[in-house]
């Protein structure tokens, strides 16, 4: 490869990194608001903002279609709030909407920078339900369920009660009663104190809505999570917004139905925090619609994200089928909500005591057990050991890295014999060109007889991947590792920025540039794959730019884990070479080859 080619290549690099962070937001800039908005969105608003329809006429009772909701709580009537708390999460519900309004879990700080560090917690803490115009539990759907939306909230003993009577004589009731682990218990109450029979349509109930984290937070791993009673499914923003080729915009999704008509809890979540409702019983589906969030103040926002778009959530429901109460009778349903951050030791807890696998909430993957046992391994490694835990995912980077040696030293000694092998493999091939099966035959009768193997360079690694996907998987959604700092690094669950260019709002990150160089080094003394073409080889060399690019912008947890792979490979394969030698093929296995005789014309 010339000069030219790489300084083409160099470039091509660098506009993808600049791509999203930079070109995009240049070349589409969000559209402004009229002034004096907030971008909040109200009720009412929000009905048009997800194109949501009027209810088609009441299904008939008892059977299992659903209608699209009407948001009808008033918001014109003076709020009353009340705030309960423990020693975990401080709730505070709304008399609009009779339900939880915001959700503060005092013991992890609302972002971490490098001025808010020494003291995080006086910035304000972390939220769940941020910025939400209907509050978790609320009911969603005809008017006859609603009323005005307005409800009466009385304390209780350890918890909150919520009462409307609404003027078809239906009467409701939820009750909140706040537990350890982060649950809280929930039921709801719907008593006909009527004379005549109250037709219940077609009903949503309120989960939550999923939220960023903060300003800097780019909304990739916010999303929904539901539990069908055989595996989890998962939708995220990419979803609701339709792109052709995850690039090029398309007409935007406003809601999403699941197919199944059992939901044994639901999950409105982002990469650490997630608030879970899981009902007694399970609902018939889950519906989720977008909606825009309130713009922060332009001080909270950091300079490389002035630009970007404005946030949006996804408010999440359980719908339920309408049903017929006679009078005197009376309906209830009950929930347990897990609000709190995405801790597996204590989701494993929850899902061993309600049997409901709540803890696939972490999403660690296909990998999950890999990601477990690391996540278990890191957080021993820092409590027992007293570790920090960029410490801690160094000393695990080293263990992998020796149980995995004696497989990585093959591979690197079945390349080198296959690379002195190369002539005499050419040879073959080209004296039997003519002939593929035949050629293909000797071939593998002449690594046979020089105990060499097409697969020993890549089965070592193949073996390996299980474990760097779940430490993938681990890192970045270990909530461990939010605000936890190593050398410059202020947050290891962010990029380490260390300051922002001008004019174009580009971050520095320091760890990534390491981790490239690395990769680099490791693919020039990386031996090349055999029969492969050399321009093909030289493109291989320069491919770590591209990781490089692609990972630019992760956790700086995974950038260390990598940047220390990569030196302890190099560091092997060093050794490997000193140790162990290539040696090439000996002239008793080696085939003696004699030049193909010209046919006489």
């Amino acid at each position: 490869m010339d000069r030219k080619s790489i300084l083409v290549v160099v470039a091509c690099l660098g506009l993808l990194m600049l791509w999203s962070t930079v070109i995009v937001p240049k070349l589409y800039p969000p559209t402004p608001l009229p002034p004096g908005d907030t971008n909040g969105v109200a009720p009412a608003a929000l009905v048009a903002a997800t194109n949501v329809i009027a209810p088609a006429p009441i299904p008939v009772p008892g059977t299992t279609s659903v209608t699209t909701p009407q948001l009808t709580p008033s918001a014109d009537a003076p709020e009353e709030t009340m705030t309960v708390a423990n020693e975990n999460v401080r709730y505070t519900f709304t008399s609009r909407g009779g339900g939880l309004k915001l959700i503060e879990l005092v013991r992890y700080p609302e972002t971490v920078t490098r001025k808010r560090k020494r003291d995080p917690l006086t910035n304000g803490v972390a939220t769940l339900h941020t910025a939400a115009s209907v509050p978790v539990l609320s009911v969603l759907g005809d008017a006859s369920l609603q009323g005005d939306g307005i409800f009466r909230l009385m304390r209780t003993s350890g918890g909150v009660r919520a009462e409307q009577t609404l003027a078809n004589g239906l009467r409701v009731v939820k009750e909140f009663q706040l537990s350890t682990n982060y649950l809280i218990q929930a039921s709801v109450r719907l008593e006909n104190s009527s004379s005549e029979t109250i037709v219940l349509p077609a009903h949503e109930w309120v989960v939550g809505t999923a939220t960023p984290m903060g300003p800097d937070d780019r909304g990739e791993n916010v999303g929904v999570m539901w539990y069908n009673g055989g595996s989890k499914e998962e939708i995220t923003g990419a979803w609701f917004e339709n792109r052709t080729l995850g690039c090029f915009p398309g007409v935007p999704r406003p809601e999403y139905r699941n197919g199944s008509s059992n939901v044994f809890w639901a999950s409105a979540h982002n990469q650490f925090f997630a608030l879970v409702a899981m009902p007694n019983e399970p609902a018939l589906q889950i519906v989720s619609r977008p909606m825009q969030l309130p713009r922060p103040s332009e001080e909270d926002i950091p300079a490389n994200f002035k630009n970007a778009p404005p946030q949006k959530g996804f408010l999440t429901s359980l719908a339920y089928p309408g049903v017929m109460l006679p009078p005197g009778q009376s309906l209830e349903r009950q929930f347990n909500f897990f609000t709190g951050p995405k801790e597996y030791r204590t989701l494993a807890m929850i899902s061993s005591r309600f049997q409901n696998n709540v803890d696939l909430v972490m999403g660690f993957g296909w990998f999950g057990f890999f990601s477990k046992a690391l996540l278990l391994s890191m957080n021993w490694f820092h409590q027992a050991l007293g570790f920090s835990y960029g410490w801690a995912i160094i000393a695990i980077t080293f263990i992998i890295k020796m149980l995995f040696w004696p497989l990585t030293a093959a591979s690197t000694r079945s390349m080198k014999r296959m690379a002195a092998l190369q002539p005499q493999m050419k040879a073959l091939q080209e004296k039997y060109k003519d002939d593929p099966a035949k050629m293909n035959r000797k071939l593998m009768e002449f690594m046979r007889e020089n105990k060499v193997s097409p697969l020993g360079g890549c089965l070592p690694m193949l073996l390996q991947m299980p474990v760097f996907i779940g430490f993938f998987y681990m890192i970045r959604t270990a909530i461990e590792l939010r605000g936890a700092s190593f050398l410059w690094v202020v947050d290891l669950s962010k990029p380490d920025t260390l300051f922002v260019f001008p004019g174009i709002n580009f971050p520095f990150n320091l760890l990534p540039l390491l981790m490239g160089a690395t990769m680099l080094w490791q693919a020039r003394l990386t031996p090349p794959s055999p029969g492969m073409d050399p321009v093909q080889q030289k493109m291989m060399k320069y491919l770590p730019l591209m990781f490089m690019v692609f990972l630019y912008n992760f956790s700086a947890g995974l950038t260390l884990y990598w940047t220390v792979q990569n030196l302890l490979t190099i560091a092997q394969t060093k050794l490997t070479k000193t140790v162990a030698p290539a040696t090439p093929a000996s002239p008793a296995t080696s085939p003696v080859l004699t030049p193909p005789r010209k046919k006489k014309k």
